[in-house]
């Protein structure tokens, strides 16, 4: 049974990961508006992957038989000064998406809550490779940024993403 406090900040997360999705199509709109439209695929996978978790997150409530409370999203930038600043936001926002992710373990592993701990252990290897992905594509661009055949060889590398439904 999920405590108030297990079950307030699992509600807390289930916004924080639609948040997530709406800031990465935020910066696809963006990656579009520069006619970056691989990078912008990039985003728009990414925002499918967030709505998965916080499907995820949503569907795990429910199965602990507790209530799924929906809140109020924040507007997500909309605004950035190049694609490698939409780069380093991500990974800033990825590490704290990743901080929250710990923060609810520290609270299901201090509550004896094993089944919460379980469906966490997902969420911690998830986010070990989003932190990952985003710091190699963060270095990656920094290399190209100045050299348009990098760039647009990475646009291209971009554009081939497509998502995935994990199946566990």
């Amino acid at each position: 049974m999920l405590s108030d406090r297990l079950l307030n900040e699992l509600n807390e997360q289930i916004k924080y990961e639609f948040f997530s999705s709406n800031l990465y199509l935020a910066m696809a709109g963006y990656c579009y508006s520069i006619d970056l439209d691989g990078f912008a695929n990039f985003f728009v996978v990414q925002a499918e992957e967030e709505k998965f978790h916080a499907m995820k997150l949503f569907d795990f409530v429910n199965d602990m038989d507790a209530r799924v409370k929906i809140s109020g999203l924040d507007q997500p930038e909309n605004e950035y000064n190049d694609i490698l600043d939409v780069f380093e936001q991500s990974l800033e926002h990825e590490k704290f998406v990743t901080d929250r992710i710990y923060k609810l373990m520290d609270i299901a592993q201090e509550e004896k809550e094993h089944a919460t701990i379980s469906m966490l252990k997902w969420f911690v290897d998830e986010q070990v490779e989003e932190m990952s992905t985003f710091r190699t594509h963060l270095q990656k661009l920094k290399r190209a940024i100045n050299d348009s055949t990098l760039l647009y060889a990475m646009d291209d590398e971009m554009a081939q993403r497509t998502f995935v439904a994990p199946t566990n």
